[in-house]
């Protein structure tokens, strides 16, 4: 397991959506990315909740934001290195990204980030 502060988690997230290219970051419609340390009661890396922009109508003003939760203790418990933490948090964000582009979990395997 690899020794990383919440901070330094944190800026490996905000790395990762940087990393977006521009053109479909600009395409991210009301999505809040937290970090967490762990789910509650599944082992995952990360979550999406919301509405998927391929299934919105009228989303309108006053809805809440779709939230993508990264989970800090599983990435840095899985990896041996910091670059493997990097990589691991970079493909976590796509991961979660992509389903609120509305790509389930058998369209990112194909695509190879599943």
């Amino acid at each position: 397991m690899i020794e990383l502060s919440p901070d330094e988690f944190e800026l490996l997230v905000v790395d990762a959506l940087d990393a977006v290219p521009e053109g479909l970051a600009r395409l991210i419609d009301n999505v809040a990315v937290v970090i967490e340390d762990r789910h509650p009661t599944e082992d995952l890396l990360g979550l999406y909740e919301g509405v998927p922009l391929t299934e919105r109508d009228d989303y309108g003003g006053l809805a809440l934001p779709d939230r993508i939760s990264i989970y800090r203790l599983p990435i840095v418990e899985m990896c041996i290195s910091q670059d493997e933490v990097v990589g691991e948090v970079l493909v976590t964000v796509v991961h979660e990204l992509a389903h609120h582009f509305g790509l389930d979990d058998a369209e990112l395997h194909e695509l190879g980030w599943g």
